[in-house]
């Protein structure tokens, strides 16, 4: 069943077979379908990706469910911020045709503990994030292995903010055969760089400034491969030089690697892709961020940064 929910009149899906229904029905009269997958607390990082899909498809669903499979912390999953009104009213804005905002009983009918079939993305969902929050990426891969099955054929928008998970999405779209067109879009940054985040909410001022040292910390791994350094570990450690430097920031790891695959780069002589990544704990909060070093450098870091923080 659809209903309008809040003042913005978006019109709402609780259930999976509604959301089927709903997206099946629309593609039966010629419409394409775009899937914007989330877990609420909306910002211009997630606006973006609706923009994007408003452009590209008929119809655009956007899923608001935060999902207990991937958080490894209960207290980070009490404290994720929820503001599903607010959150109705911006995807209403950006064009959003139809929100999916599911309870987790319809998700998981047998509760998320008792879930006895999972998916797992190998290799890639094992590093990195993977290492760090052990059974993240398995929730995330089940959880978008299930609003895959519901929505059909469709284009589905991921940002890449959030590289690693792109990368795991991607190939399970691929190795399971779903009739889904993975997109990535740009990250959306603040003006001083900062990556934009539903958890950027839970930083005080002090700790939202220091958390700036992440976009300053890749650019200072760009500015060493722009002037020739070709060995990752060195690159690596002009990255963990910024962010030691802040004594509000813990970093968890600072990495070159192949963009493929997001192995370890062994050398820059051997050729690309390459990404640039960096996870660090800002007070409570645990923030990722990567670049692409061969683009152009977003604008938001072409100013620098500190001759000190280049190594220089």
């Amino acid at each position: 069943m659809v209903a309008p929910k809040g003042a913005c009149g978006l019109p709402v899906v609780a259930t999976v077979a509604g959301l089927t229904r709903h997206l099946a029905d629309a593609r039966a009269q010629g419409a394409s379908v775009g899937l914007v997958p989330t877990m609420g607390a909306l910002h211009a990082g997630h606006l973006s990706l609706i923009a994007r899909a408003v452009a590209e498809c008929d119809v655009v669903a956007v899923s608001i469910f935060v999902n207990p499979l991937q958080f490894g912390d209960a207290d980070d999953l009490a404290h994720y911020p929820r503001a599903l009104d607010t959150d109705l009213d911006l995807a209403a804005t950006a064009g959003a045709t139809v929100a999916f905002v599911p309870a987790v009983e319809e998700m998981y009918p047998d509760g998320p503990g008792d879930m006895t079939t999972t998916v797992s993305v190998r290799d890639l969902g094992d590093r990195w994030e993977g290492a760090s929050r052990p059974g993240h990426f398995d929730g995330v891969a089940t959880v978008v292995a299930k609003l895959f099955a519901m929505a059909g054929p469709c284009r589905a928008y991921f940002g890449e903010k959030d590289f690693q998970q792109l990368a795991v999405v991607s190939r399970l779209a691929r190795d399971l055969s779903f009739p889904v067109e993975v997109v990535g879009c740009p990250t959306v940054r603040e003006p001083d760089g900062l990556a934009r985040s539903s958890r950027n909410a839970r930083l005080s001022p002090e700790e939202r400034a220091a958390a700036a040292v992440l976009p300053r910390a890749l650019r200072a791994g760009f500015d060493a491969m722009v002037e020739g350094e070709y060995r990752p570990a060195m690159v690596e450690s002009r990255m963990v030089q910024v962010v030691e430097r802040e004594p509000l920031a813990r970093l968890d790891y600072a990495a070159l690697v192949r963009a493929v695959d997001l192995s370890p780069a062994a050398s820059l002589l051997d050729g690309g892709p390459f990404r640039l990544l960096v996870a660090a704990r800002v007070g409570p909060v645990r923030l990722i961020d990567n670049l692409d070093p061969g683009e152009d450098l977003p604008a938001e870091l072409a100013a620098g940064v500190p001759a000190q923080e280049r190594g220089a």
